[in-house]
């Protein structure tokens, strides 16, 4: 007698704080937001679940919007899951909704951007401790931040801003946004590109933030972007200020 399976594939778009993480990907001996996701899958659904996420964020870094994918051999009550998986998951991991898409789209590869953005307190705030870079001890310039931005444009490799020893099969990223805007006290940096290398917003960011402060010039930034090294670039920015905010998909739910 013969007999097989059908695979499913559901897309599920989620949020996270990332204070309690070491970043989304599972890695042994470290807590990870695929673990508690999988988990909770696959206790629900009663078999093995393994997801792929759009991007690995690193420790502490913050989703506001993120997506992952998982395939299972049963169709899924996508009105009811995630509410099960919100009453199963801890309080720091929300689902928003799951929805059933093409068996070979795929929540890393298939994403046409990523949106990312970084806040740093000009003051001193209780408030935002664990969600933005306290930055109030020297003053930034705004004004020549952005003017560095703008030479982020004339680029593609952004090897300098690439954490050294990964398996990145390129450090070529095309640039769509990077603009600082100032509320208050507090600046938001928003930068957004077809895909990024690991810890290359922080990485910025921090490079950003010696402009502001005037250790370097604006148009010093060219230099460290052609030297292609790591060390020529910042200190990271610390991972709590960050959050990833959006990802793009060009493609309709399968009904």
């Amino acid at each position: 007698m013969w007999s097989y399976y059908t695979t499913l594939r559901y897309f599920i778009e989620f949020s996270y704080n990332g204070k309690n993480y070491f970043g989304y990907q599972i890695q042994p001996d470290a807590i990870s937001v695929q673990e508690e996701l999988e988990k909770a899958l696959s206790t629900i659904l009663r078999e093995e679940i393994k997801t792929t996420g759009a991007g690995r964020t690193d420790t502490g870094v913050h989703a506001k919007k993120i997506f992952a994918h998982f395939d299972t051999e049963k169709e899924v009550d996508e009105i009811n899951l995630p509410y099960k998986l919100n009453s199963f998951l801890p309080p720091d991991i929300s689902i928003k909704k799951i929805f059933q898409v093409k068996d070979d789209f795929h929540a890393r590869f298939d994403a046409t951007y990523r949106t990312y953005e970084y806040y740093i307190s000009l003051a001193k705030n209780p408030f935002t401790q664990e969600s933005a870079c306290q930055h109030w001890k020297r003053p930034l310039d705004i004004d020549k931040m952005n003017e560095a931005c703008k030479i982020l444009f004339e680029y593609e490799d952004f090897t300098s801003f690439a954490k050294l020893k990964t398996d990145n099969k390129t450090n070529i990223c095309k640039m769509y946004k990077a603009e600082w805007e100032q509320d208050g006290t507090e600046l938001k940096f928003t930068v957004s590109a077809n895909r990024f290398l690991r810890n290359m917003v922080r990485a910025i960011v921090g490079t950003m933030v010696e402009i502001g402060s005037g250790k370097i010039k604006p148009e010093d930034l060219r230099k460290i972007i052609e030297d292609k090294h790591r060390n020529a670039a910042g200190t990271s920015a610390p991972g709590h200020g960050l959050f990833l905010v959006d990802v793009g998909y060009e493609f309709e739910a399968k009904k």
